[in-house]
């Protein structure tokens, strides 16, 4: 009450009033031309936002203090694997996610002495064995083990240009997972388009039309879907496109009958990260993984600073882990459900992105939906042109990476420290559509310093 009171002495200010001030303040100067700009999606940034021209909050449940840490493992060595995991979860992990290359491996073993119940296990499939599937869910349900299966199909033939098998062959496959699994098991790998240079509005719709055309294909999907998602440093347009897309994914599988809220694993995106002045990814990754957590990421798994050139370590997995940790047991950002609700710029970023994704998804749908306008290169092509605008603005200095085209520190030398080959790599093979290339903005300009080293 004494707070109100408090505020009740000051007399309200209108937004035209705040207009009015700040041009007086601008001495001449072009208010549009000067404080409005407009981003890669064409949405129109104001100064200011102001209550008198916001009507409704958008309505997006975003449950922060549930959001997990997790922990991705490669399981190369079951054993390994399984220490790592177990070392991981001592140290602050939630979660683990873990990259299965093969079925061939003993799940006894890797689940050794983990604890189970509390934890949610990710496998991550990345072939077609319904035997496996069923081999998993039976050892989920023994041991009493919570595990979420992430296959996906149609994330396969955008990154890698082929199915697993066929059309045909994993639609039958994932149908009959649908129908005789109870395990969660469809994924959505929305970490291509960011990571190969889409823009906002492009990775929200095709999100969604990759979505949609798992509802179209396979009958009673039962099970929560998975989208995993890469996060920019754009940070409050960044916390409007998770939101945004939890929106329009509920609206789409409000029409399927689906009544699961869908389960996003956000990660730092690659596409911004670079090899010189390295630490500066250490900032970068902490501003998107605040983003995921406010935009309402149900799991966040941090990218290692030198994960582009150093081979899987424990000091880049630490670090990355405890950004996280600092975050939740710190910054306290567990603690506050729903934190971008009622802030006027985050609604309305929320609000014009979701209009214009689904005016893009409808466009998809319209034009023979995603899978057909992979086929036919016109969603790579978008991608690319998407990606060759943002090249140009890096290159023009526009858009800054620090340490990289702005303030280099002519001295680092990293030629000697690259365990792994940071660029694209060349795989010439046979494939039924252009797959859709990753790329960081920095890999022309590194190539040229590293050649001058």
């Amino acid at each position: 009450m004494e707070s109100e009171k408090l505020f009740n002495e000051f007399n309200a200010v209108s937004s035209k009033e705040w207009k009015q001030k700040i041009q007086f303040e601008l001495k001449g100067a072009d208010y549009n031309e000067t404080l409005v700009w407009e981003s890669p999606e064409g949405i129109k940034v104001k100064p200011f936002y102001h209550v008198d021209e916001f009507e409704n909050n958008v309505t997006v449940s975003t449950d922060v203090a549930d959001f997990k840490i997790l922990q991705k493992i490669f399981v190369h060595d079951v054993n390994k694997a399984n220490e790592k995991a177990k070392d991981t979860l001592n140290r602050g992990a939630e979660s683990i996610r873990f990259s299965i290359e093969n079925e061939n491996i003993s799940l006894e073993d890797l689940f050794s002495d983990l604890p189970n119940e509390t934890i949610l296990y990710y496998f991550y499939l990345p072939f077609l064995s319904n035997d496996f599937v069923t081999k998993i869910e039976s050892f989920s349900k023994q041991n009493k083990y919570q595990i979420t299966l992430l296959i996906d199909s149609i994330g396969e033939l955008a990154k890698e240009g082929n199915w697993f098998e066929n059309l045909e062959n994993d639609f039958a496959k994932l149908n009959q997972i649908a129908t005789k699994n109870s395990l969660p098991f469809l994924n959505i790998n929305a970490v291509t388009y960011q990571n190969a240079g889409a823009n906002i509005v492009q990775q929200i719709a095709y999100t969604l039309a990759h979505v949609n055309e798992y509802f179209n294909r396979i009958e009673n999907i039962n099970t929560p879907i998975t989208i995993e998602i890469a996060v920019g440093s754009n940070y409050f347009f960044e916390i409007a496109k998770l939101r945004a897309l939890r929106m329009l994914f509920n609206i789409l599988a409000k029409e399927y009958n689906h009544t699961s809220d869908c389960q996003i694993i956000a990660t730092p995106t690659k596409r911004n990260k670079t090899l010189y002045d390295y630490n500066v990814n250490l900032l970068r990754t902490t501003t998107e993984c605040m983003s995921a957590i406010l935009g309402g990421a149900n799991a966040v798994s941090n990218l290692a600073y030198d994960a582009l050139y150093h081979k899987d370590n424990e000091f880049g997995d630490r670090i990355s882990r405890n950004q996280l940790l600092v975050l939740k047991n710190e910054s306290y950002f567990d603690k506050v459900n729903n934190p971008a609700d009622g802030a006027y710029y985050i609604e309305t970023l929320t609000e014009q992105l979701a209009e214009k994704a689904l005016a893009l998804f409808k466009d998809i749908e319209a034009n023979g939906g995603f899978i057909t306008q992979l086929i036919e290169g016109t969603i790579q092509r978008k991608i690319a042109e998407s990606a060759q605008k943002e090249q140009e603005l890096f290159e023009n200095g526009k858009e800054i990476l620090l340490g990289t085209n702005k303030y280099p520190n002519k001295n680092d030398q990293m030629k000697n420290d690259l365990e792994l080959y940071p660029f694209v790599k060349q795989n010439p093979r046979k494939t039924l559509v252009t797959p859709i290339i990753e790329k960081r903005l920095a890999e022309k300009m590194e190539q040229e310093r590293l050649s001058q080293e």
